[in-house]
């Protein structure tokens, strides 16, 4: 059995493997997955001198516990977090090395909701697809951590960053969405749009990897029925019948039912993937581009 792998502790409420993910296959049905906070991702693997494309995990609320069993240069960003090895805190969001057999404990998130933990030489799992991402909507790639787990690593191929601390966004007290009406906001009253955007919504403890569901006031429909299925793009603010908006994030369904009122700026949806249930949101309507 090689050495070049990690064993799972404690796998922690949600911990997933994540990498870029699979864009191209809604065709076949297929989401595209890959990190939430893609940024955090890609800051980690860089300090530990790995290629963005290199698979990580990314831990949910509660963090998780490995024990590599080759010495290896570790990094944790994301959600703010306390990170130790054999007991000994150690850096958050810089390089880290961590001895053959210690055991790495990534701790709950102060704020924030995910934390992305690199490994110098990335974490090996068998693609699918071209991606080593876990999708909790299709179960494609590797399953959830869980006990005992064993995850193959692969190895160094470049140095890890000379920095003390690396610089990351914190966690959102407000989250701000940017939103271009359409393509379905004819399915709804003149008045729904300028609810959306301006009246208060908050983060639903009923969020998770597939959407960002909101609670808050109902957007008031102007057709009954729904559409025929149609394809659903990453952070597609869909309403269901409740008329709450829900945000698609990584692992959102390709097609769906529902209209869509607008659609997020992909630059806005990293915060949305830090934003504990609570926290308040708020949709601001952009011209199209």
């Amino acid at each position: 059995m090689t050495d070049r792998a990690l064993a799972v502790v404690r796998p922690g409420a949600l911990t997933t493997v994540q990498d870029l993910g699979r864009p191209g296959h809604a065709h076949l049905g297929v989401p595209r997955s890959g990190a939430l906070d893609a940024p955090a991702a890609a800051l980690v693997n860089r300090l530990v001198g790995n290629a963005r494309e290199a698979a990580v995990l990314e831990t949910t609320l509660n963090g998780c516990a490995v024990r590599p069993r080759s010495a290896v240069t570790v990094a944790v960003g994301g959600a703010p977090c306390p990170v130790s090895v054999d007991g000994r805190p150690v850096a958050w969001g810089a390089p880290v090395r961590v001895p053959a057999g210690a055991l790495l404990d990534v701790g709950a998130a102060i704020s924030g909701v995910r934390g992305y933990v690199a490994f110098s030489g990335g974490i090996t799992v068998e693609p699918v697809l071209g991606s080593r991402s876990t999708d909790l909507l299709s179960g494609l790639g590797p399953p959830p951590l869980t006990d005992d787990a064993v995850l193959p690593l692969g190895h160094a191929t470049g140095p890890h960053a000379r920095v003390d601390v690396a610089p990351q966004p914190r966690p959102p007290t407000e989250l701000l969405l940017r939103v271009t009406p359409g393509p379905r906001d004819d399915w709804f009253t003149p008045g729904a749009l300028r609810v959306l955007t301006t009246r208060a919504y908050r983060v639903s403890a009923a969020s998770n990897r597939i959407g960002l569901r909101t609670e808050g006031p109902a957007l008031e429909r102007a057709r009954p029925g729904e559409l025929p299925s149609e394809g659903m793009v990453l952070g597609a603010v869909q309403v269901p019948p409740d008329g709450r908006p829900v945000v698609f994030l990584a692992d959102h369904p390709t097609t769906g039912g529902y209209p869509v009122i607008a659609v997020v700026r992909a630059a806005d949806l990293p915060a949305a993937a830090q934003a504990r249930p609570g926290t308040p949101v708020r949709f601001l309507a952009v011209r199209r581009r």
